[in-house]
């Protein structure tokens, strides 16, 4: 990488690349390791790049669609980035019939995205999900990894101005 240069996509790639081969020298060439090696990736990038998907495609001997077909599998992870702040709002029965998709309709209208999408600043992103496993407390948001049961909607204004005037204050 070039001194002079300040994130150019090219360092970018290669910056991922050398990460996620550090990340690698942690674990054994086997496939067993995949769902492992994907999570720390994950936890370290918000997402899987490609980029990392071809390093560990390399050192495992394993097919790029393989991969893709287990990164596509899990909910766990995702090919995109998300915002600082993911809202994961479950649509799962539960916490359809008790009034989710109001949730929903609310984060979409307060933030001017769609489900999969991160707002222009990087602060928010929204995904509806299937189950967070919380069908007790239906209806259930969620925030990166904060659980908010028996939601309303008021209480979803009142969660979202927490973390907006979070970042305004900074």
């Amino acid at each position: 990488m070039e001194e002079n240069c300040v994130n150019c996509s090219n360092c970018a790639t290669e910056r991922i690349k050398q990460e996620t081969k550090e990340i690698l020298e942690k674990y054994p060439r086997k496939k067993d390791e995949l769902i492992m090696i994907l999570n720390e990736v994950q936890e370290k990038y918000g997402f899987i790049p490609k980029e990392a998907q071809l390093v560990i495609s390399e050192y495992l001997s394993i097919p790029m669609a393989e991969i893709y077909g287990v990164i596509t599998f899990y909910s766990r992870f995702t090919l995109t980035p998300k915002g600082k702040y993911n809202i994961s709002i479950c649509l799962g029965t539960a916490c359809y019939v008790k009034g989710s998709q109001k949730i929903l309709d609310r984060a979409k209208e307060r933030l001017k995205i769609e489900p999969g999408e991160v707002t222009a600043d990087g602060k928010f992103s929204i995904d509806d999900v299937r189950c967070v496993g919380a069908c007790g407390l239906a209806p259930v948001f969620m925030i990166n990894d904060e659980v908010y049961g028996n939601a309303t909607v008021k209480q979803f204004d009142e969660v979202l101005d927490k973390y907006m005037n979070e970042e305004n204050s900074k």
